[in-house]
Parts: C-alpha cells; sequence; structure tokens
C-alpha cells in the first residue's frame, strides 16, 4: 500500500509540475524582459539588441522587452550576467562574432562556455566590416595607406571598440599583416572612437558597415576596404581585403538572440517563433537592410553549425596569432 500510494504521490507531482511547466510557457513573460548587449549603446550589439526588442514587442502585444547595456571587459561581463542568470526565458543576450567565439580564445576563464552555456533563439543578421580613416588622412587607398605607414613607421594609430570586440580582433591582425608597424589604440565602445576619429585625433578604425554609413554618407571618413568576400552594393568602388592580399580578415560580423542553456524547451519554441515572425516583418526587414545589415532566415540547426564553424575557425586563428588581452 505505501509502495502504491508512494507511486501514486509521485505521478501527481510529475502531472502537476508538467501543469506549472506548461502555464509558465503560455504564461510567456509575465514580466518584463531584458535583452542584454554587452556593449555601449550605439555599437552593433546595442543596434541588433533594439531592432530584436522593437519585434518581439509587436509578437507579445502588451509585453515589454526592454535593451540593457551592460558593459566591462569588452563583451565579457555582459555575457557573464546572463549566463548565470535564472534560465526563465526573462534575461536574454544579444550574441555574437565577439562574445560567443571571440572571448573563448582571449581569455583564459571567461567563467562561460558559448558552446552549452547558451541556447540558439536565432541567427538574425550579418554584415561585413569596414577599414576607414580619417577624412584628412594623405591615404586615399590601401596602396597609399601601406607606403605612409612605412613612411611614418609608429606613427599612425588604429582604433578599437573595447577588448575582445570584432574590432580589436581585426586591428590585430591588421597590424600584424601591414608589419607591426602601428599604434593600437583601445576606447570603450565604438562611439567614443568615433570622436576621436572624426575629429581627427586617430587615423583609422575597423568597424561594421551600420554605424560607419553615416559617416561615409557625410564624407567625414573615408573606406580603403571591406571584408567581405566581394565588394558590396553600397561600397562597389573599394575593394575586398582578399583583394588586397589579406585574406586572413575575410571576416562578418554576426548577431543573434541566445538565451540561458537550461531554459525551458517551450519557453524556447515560443521565442524562436516571435523573432523568426519579427525579423520577416517588411518594414523592420526593409530598414536594416537600408542601413547595410544583411537579415538572416536560417533553421536553428543551420545556426548552430554557422556559429560552431565560427568558433572554430575564429578561435584557431587567435591563439595561432598569439592575439590576447589578458
Amino acid at each position: 500500500m505505501i509502495k502504491q500510494l508512494a507511486v501514486a504521490s509521485l505521478a501527481c507531482m510529475a502531472l502537476l509540475c508538467g501543469a506549472a511547466h506548461g502555464q509558465g510557457a503560455a504564461d510567456y513573460p509575465n514580466r518584463p524582459v531584458s535583452i542584454v548587449a554587452p556593449s555601449q549603446p550605439g555599437g552593433g550589439f546595442d543596434l541588433m539588441g533594439r531592432a530584436m526588442a522593437e519585434g518581439l514587442g509587436r509578437q507579445f502585444p502588451g509585453k515589454s522587452f526592454v535593451v540593457e547595456n551592460r558593459t566591462g571587459s569588452g563583451t565579457l561581463l555582459g555575457t557573464q550576467f546572463v549566463a548565470q542568470s535564472a534560465p526563465d526565458g526573462h534575461t536574454l543576450l544579444v550574441g555574437g562574432l565577439s562574445n560567443l567565439v571571440f572571448n573563448a580564445a582571449l581569455y583564459k576563464s571567461p567563467q562561460y562556455d558559448p558552446r552549452h552555456d547558451f541556447t540558439t533563439i536565432g541567427l538574425v543578421a550579418t554584415y561585413p566590416y569596414v577599414l576607414i580613416a580619417r577624412a584628412g588622412l594623405p591615404a586615399n587607398s590601401y596602396a597609399e595607406l601601406l607606403a605612409l605607414i612605412k613612411a611614418k613607421p609608429d606613427e599612425l594609430s588604429i582604433a578599437t571598440g573595447g577588448p575582445g570586440s570584432g574590432q580589436h580582433i581585426l586591428a590585430a591582425a591588421f597590424i600584424k599583416a601591414t608589419g607591426g608597424k602601428l599604434t593600437l589604440i583601445p576606447y570603450r565602445g565604438a562611439q567614443a572612437a568615433y570622436q576621436d576619429l572624426l575629429g581627427g585625433r586617430i587615423d583609422l578604425f575597423i568597424d561594421v558597415l551600420p554605424t560607419i554609413r553615416p559617416h561615409l554618407d557625410s564624407k567625414r571618413v573615408k573606406a580603403l576596404a571591406v571584408t567581405s568576400s566581394k565588394r558590396l552594393a553600397a561600397l562597389p568602388e573599394v575593394p575586398t581585403v582578399k583583394e588586397l592580399g589579406l585574406p586572413a580578415l575575410e571576416a562578418g560580423s554576426w548577431f543573434g538572440l541566445v538565451a540561458p542553456g537550461k531554459t525551458p524547451a517551450p519557453i524556447v519554441e515560443r521565442l524562436r517563433k516571435a523573432l523568426a515572425t519579427a525579423m520577416a516583418e517588411p518594414e523592420l526587414k526593409s530598414r536594416l537592410e537600408k542601413s547595410g545589415v544583411d537579415v538572416l532566415s536560417l533553421s536553428v540547426p543551420a545556426a548552430d553549425a554557422f556559429i560552431k564553424s565560427e568558433y572554430d575557425k575564429w578561435t584557431g586563428f587567435i591563439r595561432q596569432a598569439g592575439i590576447t588581452i589578458e
């Protein structure tokens, strides 16, 4: 009898837990959802975080999706915060090349494993980096830039958007590829770097097209190379790094949404469907594409396979190149 009661009790508990679990998913979200952008406002993480928050807000009427900028150590601290957050779907992360790939090779102990501590909601966008120079730099092509670097070794500077950022890795790789005669200047975010670039206090910067484009349009900076595999329709006159003999710099920044690894599957599925619908909205998609973003439509298995391939490629490159920040 005792054994039968115990079995019945366990069965009831399982049913109650299942009902509560299902109800939680059905009622999700039951409070504001924080989408953590692990960078300063104005950069790629922030831009895509706000686009996804806007789209998800329309898919969950009456619910709030808010971007929270958590900065520190490049993208490390904000990413650590989400990895250690309650896996209930109310704290999500803008995941990208920097925090889901680069940090694993740059830090001896990043305190999270991007391959296991996060669940992919969706990979939504990619866009290339562009090597730009201040308007007054006496070099209007990559060949002229190399000549200037050779003539003035260690006098020219290149900015980064913070340790572990895409700007940092590509700038370090660019310095290595051009003979190590540039000075690397770290900033706390892209906006701070732009202030000095536009003010003529630094010479070069490598950043993503959407944040560069307004400055290109106003002719306050000039583009010397793109990191895409082919020339961009928006910048048809600007050569690719491969054309210039720098194939190692071929890269695209990408962004998506991830949740802590143990987030319940029903909540993850609701978010996946909502995000896919949101990013397919014509108005949002058109606005992003006009800014230079390539909006993606990938299945979750395809997104995971892509992220794994990027992880394998870039962690190997960073370690081989000896790029560190510790």
